[in-house]
């Protein structure tokens, strides 16, 4: 029966085309180049708009200003010579808004504009002409500026709708003294239909550009997404349990490459993570199989025999049991990240208390302390573990003493130093003495019930703390293992030994 408390995991299914990356992106800068083109779109047009209706604007003033030329110099309001009234229609409108001149369709009609009292230049929104409300012409003259305004026309009566114009007017002034006003329009026709056909092109080509764009975009980005896709069906085959694959890098140097690199260093330390992890689970299975088979063997033996039980045989390969379970443990949680519990303590007097501690050593222990504190900031428990195993290790392979030493090292740190005087450790191999389940040829590591983890212990407990350890020479023989720690200590300065030390 399938256990209810758990449940299938559903298949990881690809995303939809329109939930990708790459859709995402090409909608994103579609989107963009639109509200874009927009935007210049609308202000290209109104720039146009502007100046067509400036240059209509120029034009009435034009046609106004040869008309009051004409009024200025003497020259009766029947004889004026008036351009076309369907391109630029003109009326000559006296004081009392009366029409004195215009053309045969604006001759009854009423005044094009009325600007008896236009508004100031700098008033009202709606402002758009260019006059000064004391602007007077002397007589015989015209006046410097002209005033505009656009309004509708029908010029004529067959007309179905009014057509915009721009208006300008001028006051002029008869060598008798007259004031009368001088309208000109010009027709907005032309502005409109250019307006009109530029809005259409773009309206048009709005639509096949941002195809484009939009085409251009979805293909970039799949090239560039190309090894990104590489990159997640290898994770996605390395998954399945080879780690010794790697993912495919790119020549380039970009963000893709660099993921790739990125991954495959992940992929390389992952790799050594779980060969370790391996490597320690066989080599804890055979030092955990010898203790138990032992325990097996006497207990099997006491129960054929029970006068042939050897209970210190029993307690030995028990307690040897015991430190290889709590070295793994140890191990395991150093492996896992755990960070020791830090609390200001003195090196030496922990030294003297762990020493004063310790019973049934093969072999005296010399301390030479230092009087005054070394204040460290570590684990009082892991910190004593480092100095046991380290003293375990030394009393295994000592000829005649082991010697303990606490001084002040290089600036900013102390040292803790444990020497023997047995046959030393090669130079080639003094950082293998530290790797995990290690036991070298020589009659330095032929001891009773060593699993090979407590130097492994001592450097990563030590490197936890941000320091480090050694291994050299000891003075006439043996060899000293060197515990660097953050702190400050009294006493000698470095490298002054005692006279028995090295």
């Amino acid at each position: 029966m399938a256990d209810r408390g758990t449940a299938a995991e559903p298949p990881v299914r690809p995303p939809r085309w329109w939930g990708s990356v790459r859709a995402r992106t090409t909608l994103a800068s579609t989107l963009v180049v639109a509200l874009a083109l927009v935007a210049a779109g609308a202000a290209v047009l109104a720039v146009l708009q502007r100046n067509l209706v400036e240059s209509a604007g120029l034009q009435a003033e034009v046609a106004a200003r040869e008309v009051a030329t004409q009024i200025a110099v003497g020259t009766s309001f029947d004889r004026l010579d008036l351009p076309d009234d369907d391109d630029r229609p003109v009326q000559v409108v006296a004081a009392d808004r009366r029409v004195l001149a215009a053309g045969d369709d604006l001759h009854h009609a009423p005044p094009l504009a009325d600007f008896a009292h236009p508004p100031h230049r700098a008033g009202k929104p709606d402002d758009d002409h260019d006059d000064d409300d004391d602007d007077t012409p002397a007589r015989g003259s015209a006046a410097a500026h002209a005033a505009f305004r656009t309004v509708p026309l029908r010029l004529h009566d067959d007309q179905r709708a009014a057509e915009p114009f721009r208006i300008a007017g001028l006051l002029a002034t008869t060598p008798d003294g007259r004031t009368v006003t001088v309208y000109a329009g010009s027709s907005l026709d032309t502005e409109r239909q250019a307006t009109s056909g530029v809005r259409d092109a773009m309206l048009i080509g709005l639509p096949a550009l941002l195809l484009v764009v939009a085409a251009v975009t979805w293909l970039v980005t799949r090239r560039a997404l190309r090894p990104v896709e590489g990159i997640r069906a290898e994770l996605a085959e390395i998954m399945d349990g080879d780690l010794s694959r790697r993912v495919p890098q790119p020549a380039s140097r970009d963000e893709v490459a660099r993921l790739a690199r990125t991954t495959n260093a992940t992929l390389a330390a992952l790799e050594t993570s779980v060969e370790r992890q391996r490597q320690f689970v066989a080599d804890a299975s055979h030092e955990l199989r010898s203790p138990i088979a032992s325990l097996r063997t006497q207990l099997e033996v006491a129960r054929a025999h029970p006068e042939l039980l050897e209970l210190d045989g029993l307690i030995e390969d028990t307690v040897r049991l015991e430190r290889v379970a709590s070295d793994l443990l140890l191990l395991a949680r150093l492996d896992a990240g755990e960070r020791p519990r830090a609390e200001r303590l003195d090196l030496a007097e922990l030294v003297r208390d762990e020493l004063a501690r310790r019973s049934g050593d093969r072999l005296p222990i010399t301390a030479d302390l230092p009087d005054g504190p070394c204040p460290v900031s570590a684990s009082r428990t892991q910190l004593a573990r480092v100095l046991g195993n380290l003293v375990d290790n030394a009393q295994r392979h000592a000829g005649s003493a082991v010697r303990v030493a606490v001084r002040r090292g290089a600036a900013g740190t102390l040292a803790l130093d444990v020497t023997d005087d047995g046959p030393g450790v090669p130079p080639a191999e003094r950082e293998r003495v530290f790797t995990r389940f290690i036991r070298l040829d020589d009659a330095r590591t032929r001891d009773e019930g060593g699993a090979g983890l407590g130097l492994a212990i001592v450097r990563d407990v030590v490197h936890r703390h941000g320091g480090r350890v050694e291994v050299g020479d000891a003075g006439g023989g043996g060899a000293r293992f060197t515990v660097t720690l953050p702190g400050r200590c009294p006493g000698s300065p470095e490298g002054v030994r005692s006279p028995d030390g090295p």
